[in-house]
């Protein structure tokens, strides 16, 4: 008999398997993903502190305009853009990207290139 694959859950594993493998520091903080079906999320973090330095995503009340007729693509881009530039306003230049457990691809993808574009290294 077939049992039924639970895509979060293969997600969350692997997610563990790259935290235990990547860290973020106060020099160089970690860009953490999550995404829904609807929204999707993108934060720096300090893992040494356990803080949040710059954070965006498509329930921002700055965003909410600028997404109205956007698809999830295009407004996972922005995001990517958003954060980026609230980082470089703190002062961050590098970051460690974590991509959540997701693949490289898509709105994951999007995202992370919105964040080079507007000067973030990764």
């Amino acid at each position: 008999m077939l049992k039924k694959v639970n895509r979060n859950k293969q997600r969350i594993k692997r997610h563990y398997s790259i935290r235990n493998k990547i860290a973020g520091t106060p020099e160089r903080p970690r860009l953490n993903i999550f995404k829904s079906s609807k929204h999707i999320y993108a934060q720096v973090i300090d893992d040494v502190t356990g803080t949040t330095l710059a954070c965006a995503s498509t329930v921002d009340k700055e965003l909410k305009e600028k997404l109205a007729g956007m698809t999830k693509s295009e407004a996972a881009k922005l995001v990517g853009k958003t954060v980026g530039e609230r980082a470089k306003n703190k002062g961050i230049d590098t970051v460690v990207f974590d991509r959540g457990g997701y693949l490289y691809h898509g709105r994951v993808q999007l995202l992370a290139e919105g964040a080079r574009e507007s000067g973030l290294e990764f």
